[in-house]
């Protein structure tokens, strides 16, 4: 089978399941190295792994071997990363968000498309195969019309985790719950329901943490389909449960807890697909927001992989990403002027229902 060859960019918190998604994916995508600032970190890794390491990121943009590269930097450091990459004629996949702002990531996307080079997005719960299941569903018409949409995400950080350098602040992170966490079942929602029109919200910061962003925030959307709905994000509840995702339909309404699938049909029917009865899912949304497996980021990257060898987008595009990066700056403005806002209209992709 033809391959790839990736070099990997950053290896922070969020490296652990690509790194074990990599290890698995070794006979069609070529690990060519590793950087990072902290040279100790990469030694590290390349040890357990038997990657090499590169000694700056001109030095992989340079060599003619590499066809991409994997960031995950911290949003506030991608710009001239993903400058000097998509110029060099390097194909990108990203971890999330694009950048902190809407504008800032519709500028990188812009970079990609005039380099001419793929630019993949982590959202890895696209890949989850009750989404994937829902998906299917919704394209079969099985639940009808959609009229209803609830996304509820209470997850838990402790404030160990804020006081990490730069988490939950807009000048790294470009935010808290919304862009950080809440992100995934954001881009989720979307891809299945098509772009949100307006929202009326409120974000705010519970006395649970002290930090800049918030770790709360509601509201309600209107949809282009016609649609309502609500969403709840947070990072203070305790304990933390399962994030879900309901579509109600004229049909049918399907419930997405996690990786589990549920629908139950108007004549009563219940079809289950997904996680099986009685098993753990990990996703990320305790204490430990690593503690989930690598499968979801295995089949990104091999899709971003595959996109390349057959010369066609990945699943996840960085103009996918800019539907959500759309919504929540909404949601922000929303709350901050305290009335009904408009989403801005980011460009439709055919990934979208």
């Amino acid at each position: 089978m033809p391959s790839i060859s990736l070099a990997v960019v950053g290896l922070g918190m969020a490296a652990k399941p690509h790194l074990e998604a990599l290890d698995l994916l070794r006979n069609h995508v070529e690990v060519a190295g590793l950087y990072t600032r902290t040279k100790a970190k990469a030694e590290a890794v390349s040890k357990q792994y038997g990657w090499p390491c590169f000694d700056s990121p001109e030095q992989i943009a340079s060599d003619p071997e590499i066809d991409a590269v994997l960031l995950l930097t911290p949003p506030d450091q991608r710009h001239d990363l993903i400058e000097l990459f998509s110029g060099a004629g390097k194909h990108i996949l990203t971890e999330k968000p694009l950048e902190r702002t809407y504008d800032a990531a519709a500028e990188l996307v812009e970079l990609c498309d005039y380099a001419g080079v793929k630019y993949g997005v982590v959202f890895q719960h696209r890949f989850r195969e009750g989404a994937k299941q829902l998906r299917t569903l919704l394209s079969e018409g099985a639940l009808g019309d959609i009229h209803l949409v609830r996304a509820n995400i209470p997850w838990w950080r402790d404030q160990v985790y804020y006081d990490q350098a730069g988490r939950g602040t807009y000048a790294r992170d470009g935010g808290g719950v919304l862009i950080t966490q809440a992100i995934h079942v954001l881009d989720l929602m979307l891809s299945l329901t098509g772009p949100a029109k307006s929202v009326q919200a409120m974000c705010a910061t519970t006395t649970a943490h002290k930090m800049e962003a918030e770790d709360f925030a509601t509201a309600g959307i209107e949809f282009y389909s016609g649609a309502v709905g609500s969403i709840m994000a947070t990072t203070a509840t305790y304990p933390d449960t399962k994030e879900t995702l309901v579509l109600d339909g004229s049909k049918a309404s399907a419930h997405l807890e996690g990786s589990k699938l549920t629908v139950t049909y108007r004549d009563g029917s219940i079809d289950v697909f997904g996680e099986r009865s009685g098993t753990k899912d990990g996703t990320g949304g305790g204490a430990n927001p690593m503690a989930f497996p690598c499968d979801w980021h295995r089949d990104l990257i091999d899709d971003f992989a595959l996109s390349i060898i057959e010369h066609r987008d990945p699943k996840v595009t960085g103009h996918d990403a800019l539907m959500v990066h759309a919504l929540i700056e909404a949601i922000e403005n929303s709350s901050h002027t305290g009335s009904k806002v408009d989403v801005r209209e980011a460009e439709l992709s055919k990934a979208y229902i």
